[in-house]
This record gives structure tokens, C-alpha cells and sequence, in this order.
């Protein structure tokens, strides 16, 4: 594939706009990760993980706490308008946290509060964002911008951690914070630049209460989604606790300080925006490639336990992240691409809740394995995580042999979603299906 057809998504001029603001806003947020991981770790606390775990918790928690809520929120109301509101909180939050630490009067508490506020904000956000994408460029580039969009994250991942390593040892985390805070002008200036008459309609979802519950519903008939939610709470609960897993093995392992734990974090990213680059090429993602790639993930948490020094685990990271992020992509595509657009806010909502909302129940256990057992054992986690996600797609795969691998090609109404969801169907007797299909 030519680098045209690989970049295809920038010809439109919304998506362009959109990722260059994206990327801006995205630097910042990653800086403010590492930061706010750091200041915990080190500076509030004496290497406790636990504490690190527990700001995760309440950072996350709030994606899935809030779930009757946001996916709803997201299907009716306007989405540029969401993202602009949610945007502009999430800077003054990052404001708030660096005006309190670089007067020196922040606490652990504090860094918890502003944890749980972002929690809340994100929740709504994420999902708005994902789902914005298929506005700025339609359904036909959307498997593309999807994982541009996601090279454009992990793009700052990669910068954003290995700059704020040289601005804590310079300056401090306090300006970290600040410096995102002013980030986020970027997204807001591109979300106004944006030209309206250019955006795809969105399909509205009814003003009507009950809203999840129909997304629940739409969920449940379906098999092949109902299998990528157990694979992502799997791996996103206990695999995707990298703050923990970075900051234990750099402090505890190999005695590192702060620039060291931001060139691993970025080392990860390096891994990631190669999976992005590779999954643009791809014209339609498949299950068999989420369980190849958790497949992946699993075996080379193994591998990053055992490793010896921070080069070879700075490298299994790479590795890490590549497989992460092909499983990360395959899995917003699959769901976009195969849900109908009057239902997709919630369904989003629901993969970013269980991927995000198990967090609170998979951080703090992961943070008292690496305070009691080590890191490496911490590591070991995630692993059996991947794994554990690699069975339970193969289980699918081996039902549906007589069905397609990939998903049906992106639904344009909600009748024909649901007419999907029949012939997904793998359960239950002949009759069910035919009442199933009839509900529908």
C-alpha cells in the first residue's frame, strides 16, 4: 500500500485539522501521566505502589460508574460540542493540580481528588472522541482514521513521557502539569476551526430514559461482541497497568530515576506507533488478529518479567506495545464498523468502561502483587491476562468456523444491525435465534 492510500484519512480536511490539535493536546496528557505517576510514587510516598494502583482506580473507575450515563450522552447530544466542554475541563483540572504542586501544598489526597475528576471528565470524553472520528471523516475512512488517530496517540506517548522525564529532573512535576494545561488550547482551537458543513451526520438516539439498557440488549444478542468485551476486560483490567509495571521494574528493579522511567514509557510508545501504522494499512480487522495479538501481548509480558536489564526490557516493550495496540485497534474498529451509528456512543461506551472501569479492581491488585511478590511477579499478571484473552477468542473462532472471520461491512440503519446480530448468533436452539431475530 502507497503512503497515499496509508495517509488517505488527512485528505479530508476535518481529520487533518482534528489530528493536529489531537496530537498537541495528547503530548500534554502524557507528560502529565508520567508526571503525576512520579509524584506519587517517589515524592508523596516511598515507593508504594499500592498508592499508584489506588490514583489509577480513581482515575478509571468513573468510565464505568458512569456508563448509564455517558454512552447515552454521547448518541444524543452533539458531539463537537461534547468534546469542546470536555476538553476545556480537562485543562482546568490539569491547571488546578499544577497551581496546588508548585507551591508545594500538594498531598496525596489531593493528587486523588484531582485522579477522581478526571475520572469523571474522561468519561465522557473518551467515547465522544472515538466516536467524533466516524463525523469528520465517514464510514468508508473510518477504519483508517481509526488507527491513524491512534498512531497520533501513541505518537505523543512516545514523546510526551520521554520529555517529561527531562522537565521533572529540570523543573519539577508542578510545571509538567501546567504545560498540559496549555496543550489542550491546541484540540480546542481545531475543534473550532472545524467546517461544520463538511461533518457526516450523526444519527441521534432517542431523548427517551433507558437508553443503556438498549445497549446492553443490543450487546447481549451479539456474540462477537459480547466475546471482545471479555477480551478487553481481561486485558485492559490486569494487562494495561503500565504505570504500575514501568515505575516498579525502572525504581525497584533496576534502580533508575525519572529520565529513565520516561524512556521506557516511551519505548513502549515506539511499539504502539508502529501497531497504529500497521493497522492503517489494513483495509478490515478480524477476530483472528485480537487473538493472534493477545496472543502476543501475553508471551511477551513473560519475556519483559525475566528480562535482565532496562535495555532488554526498554526492547520487550516496544514489543509490547506493538501487540497492545493491534489489539486495541482491531477491537474499536470491529465495534464501530459492526454496530449500527444510532447505537454505536453506547456500545463504544460499554468497550471503554470495561476496558478503562476494571481498572479500580485489576491496579490495586497489581500494585500489592508488585509491593509484596516484586514486579517481576507484577508482570507475570498481565501476562496470564493476555493469555487468558488469546482462549477465550480462540473459543469463539472454533463456534463460528462456518461464519465469516471478519465483521459484516458497516451497518447504515438499526434494522440491519440487528439482522446481523441473527446471523451472529451461535447460541442457544434454533427456536431462540428465530424469537431473537423476531424481537428484533
Amino acid at each position: 500500500m502507497s503512503d497515499r492510500r496509508l495517509f488517505r484519512s488527512l485528505q479530508v480536511y476535518n481529520f487533518r485539522l482534528w489530528a493536529a490539535g489531537s496530537l498537541v493536546s495528547n503530548i500534554g496528557t502524557w507528560m502529565q501521566r508520567v508526571a503525576q505517576d512520579w509524584l506519587v510514587l517517589t515524592v508523596l510516598t516511598e515507593h508504594n505502589a499500592s498508592a499508584v494502583g489506588l490514583t489509577m482506580a480513581l482515575q478509571f473507575g468513573p468510565q464505568l460508574l458512569l456508563l448509564p450515563l455517558t454512552g447515552w450522552a454521547v448518541d444524543r447530544f452533539d458531539r463537537r460540542r461534547l468534546v469542546m466542554l470536555s476538553q476545556a475541563l480537562l485543562g482546568l483540572l490539569a491547571l488546578g493540580l499544577g497551581l496546588v504542586t508548585v507551591t508545594g501544598a500538594v498531598t496525596l489526597w489531593q493528587v486523588y481528588l484531582f485522579a477522581l475528576g478526571l475520572g469523571c471528565v474522561t468519561a465522557f470524553d473518551a467515547p465522544a472522541r472515538q466516536t467524533f472520528v466516524n463525523d469528520l471523516v465517514g464510514e468508508k475512512l473510518l477504519t483508517n482514521a481509526v488507527a491513524l488517530n491512534s498512531t497520533s496517540f501513541n505518537s505523543a506517548r512516545m514523546v510526551g513521557p520521554a520529555v517529561a522525564g527531562l522537565l521533572i529532573a529540570a523543573v519539577g512535576t508542578g510545571w509538567v502539569f501546567l504545560l498540559n494545561a496549555l496543550s489542550f488550547a491546541g484540540v480546542l482551537a481545531s475543534l473550532c476551526l472545524l467546517r461544520r458543513g463538511e461533518l457526516y451526520p450523526a444519527t441521534r438516539a432517542s431523548g427517551k430514559a433507558g437508553g443503556i439498557r438498549e445497549g446492553f440488549r443490543y450487546v447481549w444478542r451479539r456474540p462477537d461482541l459480547k466475546t471482545l468485551l471479555v477480551m478487553l476486560f481481561l486485558i485492559g483490567t490486569f494487562g494495561f497497568n503500565f504505570p504500575i509495571y514501568i515505575s516498579t521494574m525502572s525504581v525497584g528493579v533496576f534502580h533508575g530515576e525519572a529520565g529513565q522511567y520516561g524512556l521506557l514509557t516511551s519505548s513502549l510508545a515506539i511499539g504502539s506507533v508502529s501497531g497504529s501504522l500497521l493497522a492503517a494499512r489494513r483495509e478490515q480487522p478480524a477476530m483472528r488478529l485480537m487473538c493472534l495479538s493477545a496472543l502476543a501481548f501475553g508471551g511477551l509480558c513473560i519475556c519483559a518479567a525475566l528480562a535482565p536489564s532496562a535495555w532488554l526490557f526498554a526492547a520487550t516493550l516496544a514489543l509490547i506495545g506493538l501487540a497492545a495496540l493491534t489489539f486495541m485497534t482491531a477491537s474499536n474498529a470491529l465495534m464501530q464498523l459492526s454496530t449500527a451509528p444510532a447505537m454505536r456512543g453506547r456500545v463504544m461506551a460499554l468497550r471503554i468502561a470495561v476496558t478503562m472501569g476494571g481498572t479500580p479492581f485489576g491496579a490495586p491488585i497489581v500494585g500489592a502483587v508488585a509491593d509484596h511478590a516484586g514486579p517481576r511477579w507484577a508482570m507475570a499478571v498481565a501476562a496470564a491476562a493476555g493469555l487468558a484473552a488469546a482462549l477465550v477468542g480462540s473459543a469463539y473462532l472454533r463456534k463460528t468456523r462456518h461464519t465469516t472471520d471478519n465483521p459484516p461491512s458497516a451497518r447504515t440503519t438499526t434494522e440491519q444491525a440487528m439482522d446481523a446480530s441473527c446471523r451472529h448468533a451461535t447460541a442457544g436452539t434454533q427456536s431462540q435465534r428465530e424469537a431473537d431475530c423476531t424481537k428484533s
